[in-house]
């Protein structure tokens, strides 16, 4: 059953850093194109800017997730480092733990925005799409952290996710 967890684990974080290169690239093509366009032919994308601003909004919370899956993100860890082998562990743990709680409770609060009705009328004004798009991106992000932080509190002290997992 563990091994199921950590092979679904394994599988999200493809799929994130996947959606990471796909978003990258995006980014970098429309910006292009828009200083091409723009300085060029005179003739900018009216839409560029807007869209760039959300696949970059986009790719951060998506990369937070990611880096959180890899145990990646920047921490301050001397205190746990001088704490020694158990009390370290403990305090490890119990800071994973509220780290779980903390991404479960910006879920709730997250789930329950986006279902607003006021949030699902809003439309962009560039492009015309609902607004709840973008924002559901930031919601399933969180929702990733807490699988992974849920994964990364369940799985034994040492055992992390290799470069080569992906």
């Amino acid at each position: 059953m563990f091994n199921i967890i950590k092979t679904l684990d394994r599988l999200l974080g493809r799929l994130e850093y996947g959606l990471l290169v796909l978003l990258t690239a995006a980014l970098t093509l429309i910006l292009s194109a828009q200083v091409i366009l723009r300085y060029f032919f005179s003739s900018p994308l009216f839409w560029a800017e807007e869209v760039a601003v959300q696949i970059l909004i986009s790719a951060s919370f998506i990369g937070v997730s990611y880096l959180l899956f890899s145990n990646k993100l920047v921490r301050v860890d001397f205190i746990l480092e001088n704490l020694g082998k158990p009390w370290g562990n403990w305090l490890h743990k119990g800071l994973q733990l509220l780290s779980l709680l903390v991404l479960l409770v910006l879920c709730y609060f997250a789930t329950d925005w986006i279902l607003r009705p006021e949030i699902k009328a809003d439309v962009s004004p560039t492009t015309q799409l609902p607004r709840w798009y973008n924002y559901a991106v930031l919601v399933v992000s969180f929702y990733c952290m807490a699988w992974h932080q849920l994964i990364n509190l369940i799985t034994p002290n040492g055992q992390v996710h290799s470069e080569t997992a992906l």
